[in-house]
């Protein structure tokens, strides 16, 4: 692997817990993300020189701290301004290799550092969008492009927002640490949401060529596990690291032999990962007994993967059951991803008459290209194969990444070649 490739490869899979250390040890969130931003800009110039490190992580951690402690100089050194803050700034090193062993980090401190950043993150004084994507762009190492793109607005609008959010972290001193006790119950869903944003970015990617971000995906896993070791026995802690592993078990299925996505009705079950899957099992049912029949939203979207993860084909799915749990989200809050899933069950145990009229009748929304395949799935099963291509075309226009594109296409070469109805979920 040539440098720069192994460079985004330890950016994009380990940057947050690089941001993470040095949150710790600076005491700024920001001032952690712009010295990790230099870093890597350094590891550009050397690594092609000296050749990649045996630990790049450690390098870009102990690289980003000398640039941190250099702004920091640069900073005090500006006229009226103060020292700075106190710090005891260590003296210039010739190679950043010399610091690794002083920098490598227990494990147990380097997860008590990557808590206390998802705390951080998802803070009570931030509005909701804010920690959502401060967490996205931190802890998943997302785009700014990509968050935009998930909610909707101009990258220079997002830019912003994440600058104003960590502005307001520094502003309002808000601490880097993990909340007491008692602050966890209250700091718990907003942090549990992140999560799960992250492993649904990884399940769906917003934009790119990759069908899943697996680096995002044993991120998420490895942040509820951590969750559950800080909150053992919370009912959504268990239900959220259930739901991604039943999620997870599935993803060996869902490339072909050519990396094209396979689609859930068509995946060959024996490709699952069993284990995670009984693992998943003992968790939610753990999850039940300790919720005393109350359940959560991540419980219901758990159950809801178990009955796809353990149907022993799509035709054999409880349909019923599914389009029962998909009633019950829905009535814990309104979600158009949520409508719009159970409009495709409805169609799986109604038929494709009941499944277009469950999607027509969604409320007024900006129209994915997921509701644009959905209609035309149902149309083609009723034979209507012209509106079918129609909605097929407008939903190829609406994807945002690659796969997406391709999948839909081929769909859409189906339908003109094929007079029969078929599946499309």
């Amino acid at each position: 692997m040539i440098p720069q490739e192994r460079l985004e490869e330890t950016v994009r899979e380990q940057g947050a817990w690089v941001v993470a250390t040095l949150a710790r040890t600076l005491g700024s969130l920001d001032l952690a993300e712009d010295a990790v931003q230099e870093a890597a800009v350094a590891a550009l110039r050397a690594w092609p020189r000296t050749g990649v490190p045996d630990d790049p992580r450690a390098w870009l951690t102990v690289t980003a701290r000398r640039k941190a402690y250099d702004m920091l100089r640069r900073e005090a050194a500006r006229p009226g301004k103060e020292s700075a803050a106190g710090r005891e700034l260590p003296g210039a090193v010739a190679d950043p290799a010399e610091e690794v062993t002083a920098m490598t980090e227990p494990s147990s401190v380097s997860r008590d550092d990557m808590l206390r950043l998802v705390f951080t993150c998802c803070h009570p004084a931030l509005s909701l969008e804010a920690r959502i994507a401060l967490a996205l762009r931190t802890l998943a190492r997302l785009e700014v492009a990509a968050i935009a793109r998930a909610f909707l607005v101009p990258e220079a609008t997002m830019a912003k927002r994440l600058v104003r959010a960590r502005q307001k972290i520094a502003a309002a001193r808000i601490p880097y640490r993990v909340p007491s006790d008692s602050e966890l119950p209250e700091r718990l869903p907003a942090v549990l949401a992140v999560v799960h944003l992250i492993a649904t970015e990884a399940h769906a990617p917003t934009g790119g060529e990759e069908v899943a971000r697996v680096d995002l995906e044993t991120e998420a896993v490895r942040l509820a596990r951590l969750l559950g070791e800080l909150m053992p026995g919370e009912p959504e802690v268990l239900s959220l690291l259930s739901l991604l592993l039943f999620t997870s078990a599935r993803r060996p299925a869902r490339t072909g032999e050519d990396g094209a996505p396979v689609l859930l009705a068509d995946q060959d079950r024996s490709r699952w990962d069993r284990a995670k899957i009984r693992e998943a099992a003992a968790l939610l049912a753990e999850a039940v007994r300790r919720s005393g029949g109350k359940a959560g939203p991540y419980q219901l979207q758990a159950h809801l993967s178990a009955c796809h993860s353990t149907a022993p084909s799509w035709d054999n799915t409880d349909w019923d059951r599914i389009v029962g749990l998909y009633d019950l989200l829905l009535s814990l809050s309104a979600n158009p991803a949520v409508a719009l899933n159970r409009a495709v069950a409805v169609g799986e145990r109604d038929g494709p008459a009941a499944m277009l009229a469950a999607v027509d009748a969604l409320p007024a929304q900006p129209r994915s290209q997921l509701w644009h395949a959905a209609r035309a799935d149902a149309l083609q099963r009723l034979e209507r194969l012209e509106e079918a291509q129609h909605e097929l075309l407008t939903a190829v226009d609406l994807a945002s990444t690659g796969p997406e594109r391709r999948l839909l296409a081929r769909r859409l070469t189906v339908l003109l070649t094929s007079p029969h109805p078929g599946h499309g979920h």
